[in-house]
């Protein structure tokens, strides 16, 4: 069944903070094979011009994709997530995600559609930090695969 068009522009309300830590950017680094010291040491990042390490491009993923949740779980909307892969990301930076930052989400459904049996939901995910100040947009697509014919 398709995904209902009239969500496209739903906004669900913005997440509680994340605050982001060093010891989860350090990890975060390490799982994807990132070796820029300004990610783990806080005397590198200084020296790039930061004041806390930076977060590697795609840490931001984890804390909009849980955001995310509010949608693919929304009874309403309808989206049988058993049937769901990942189909595209992108992210448009305001500034660095930093260590100490508090960070909130807020999803917004951007498009809905069919496409040969399958549905397309495509979630904006505006992140600001506590002063309110935008840092990120995140763009998540989710394909929910055709149910197969019996």
């Amino acid at each position: 069944m398709a995904l209902d068009q009239s969500f496209v522009g739903r906004t669900y309300p913005p997440t509680a903070p994340y605050e982001v830590g060093r010891e989860k950017i350090r990890e975060f680094a390490e799982a994807v094979g990132e070796t820029n010291p300004a990610y783990t040491d806080p005397e590198a990042a200084k020296a790039f011009g930061h004041p806390d390490v930076i977060a590697p491009p795609t840490f931001v993923f984890s804390i909009t994709f849980r955001a995310a949740g509010q949608v693919v779980r929304d009874p309403q909307l309808g989206l049988d997530y058993s049937r769901v892969v990942h189909g595209d990301q992108k992210f448009a930076y305001v500034r660095p995600v930093r260590a100490g930052d508090r960070l909130t989400v807020t999803s917004t459904i951007e498009g809905v559609k069919s496409l040969a049996g399958n549905d397309i939901l495509d979630i904006r995910g505006e992140v600001h930090d506590e002063a309110g100040e935008h840092v990120v947009t995140a763009w998540t697509k989710l394909v929910a695969r055709a149910a197969e014919e019996a």
